[in-house]
């Protein structure tokens, strides 16, 4: 990646330089850091546009506005998320117009204080409060897959996981996250909502067609309608950028707790009555020997309610165990998805076969054939 960030600056560099002029590399330690610099005799910047360099598509334009070389305007974004990612920090400097530029970048030295020995990244600021969090031995095997095209974002989440003692992988590639699920077998998904090419809505669908595996939204869109709609997906949390550590990594003990707690009630027969079959070991849901596909959040709903059957569990208890909510907060929702099931059941509200509600109570289902 060093090798990477390099190219881009050199190649960036010599086209904007006259021919056969200089361009000066140098690297210098400063405290816990190198830096590394590449400086031309080239056309230079004018103050006004470098803060605008490392954005993406952005191509710099002569005198007369047009553009003076091809390309696409992304070496210089794509240097910004390498340098970001492993904990460094890159700008530019030029006193003006025909006198060069400068671009500088740090990356921390491993092992020094205040960066990380392990993965020579440093420290980010507030993970000090993650001392006092215990760091069992089980939370090593707990895999967790981080999804988010912000690289310094994906590093900051990768760093505090792992100073929480997880085993976190991360990608920036949505294309990538069904074969990471696959091979990967997470434990629990962390979903950007701004990924490229997909909205995290859409990846969200396609995750939840493949796997039961809790997903909790990483978003800076914090807009109601967006949390609102995460969790009527099945989202297990919703989580509003910027966050701290501490808040992240608490989030994530409630998420994982939850899902351990509904495998180890999950029951060994499957139930049957009537025409329904719920095969737990497979999760499988079948009406008339016809498959019926349900989401996670679905699924979870059905089998709280079914490993229950004969008893009636409250809108609180519903809540609390599908989504971690109380009835204040997701009486709709609630409502909303006991809906869902009765559709895809073919079970008739006014009339029911399989779920029967107890007014102003919660719901419970019937029990079982035998």
């Amino acid at each position: 990646r060093m090798v990477q960030v390099l190219a881009n600056l050199l190649s960036n560099a010599s086209k904007y330089s006259p021919a056969f002029s200089p361009i000066v590399v140098t690297a210098s330690q400063q405290d816990s850091h190198v830096a590394v610099s590449v400086a031309d005799e080239g056309r230079g910047v004018a103050a006004e546009e470098l803060p605008k360099l490392f954005r993406k598509f952005l191509r710099i334009k002569g005198a007369e506005g047009k553009t003076e070389v091809g390309g696409e305007g992304l070496g210089l974004a794509i240097c910004k998320g390498i340098v970001e990612a492993q904990g460094g920090r890159i700008w530019a400097e030029s006193d003006g117009l025909g006198l060069g530029t400068r671009f500088t970048f740090t990356i921390p030295v491993a092992g020094e204080d205040g960066t990380d020995a392990e993965d020579g990244t440093e420290a980010v600021d507030g993970t000090d409060e993650l001392a006092a969090l215990p760091k069992e031995a089980a939370r090593l095997s707990t895999r967790i897959l981080a999804v988010d095209d912000d690289p310094q974002m994906l590093w900051y989440v990768r760093h505090t996981l792992s100073q929480a003692g997880y085993t976190t992988i991360g990608t920036g590639d949505p294309e990538e996250v069904e074969r990471l699920i696959e091979v990967e077998k997470p434990h629990l998904i962390l979903l950007d909502l701004a990924l490229p090419g997909v909205y995290g809505f859409e990846l969200m669908k396609r995750i939840s067609e493949v796997t039961d595996v809790p997903v909790m939204f990483l978003s800076g869109h914090g807009a109601d309608h967006d949390i609102t709609r995460g969790l009527e997906m099945g989202a297990t949390d919703y989580v509003v950028k910027p966050f701290s550590p501490t808040e992240l990594v608490a989030r994530i003990k409630a998420a994982l707790r939850k899902g351990a707690a509904s495998d180890r009630t999950e029951p060994r027969e499957p139930y049957v009555l009537g025409d329904l079959t719920i095969n737990y070991a497979e999760r499988l849901v079948t009406v008339a020997g016809r498959s019926v596909h349900l989401s996670a959040t679905e699924y979870k709903l059905l089998f709280e309610l079914s490993a229950n059957a004969g008893r009636v569990l409250t809108h609180d208890q519903l809540l609390r165990r599908v989504w971690d909510q109380d009835y204040s907060e997701g009486s709709q929702l609630l409502r909303t998805y006991v809906t869902y099931l009765r559709t895809k059941l073919g079970d008739d509200a006014k009339s029911p076969t399989y779920i029967f509600t107890e007014p102003r109570v919660g719901y419970r289902m019937a029990k079982p054939d035998g």
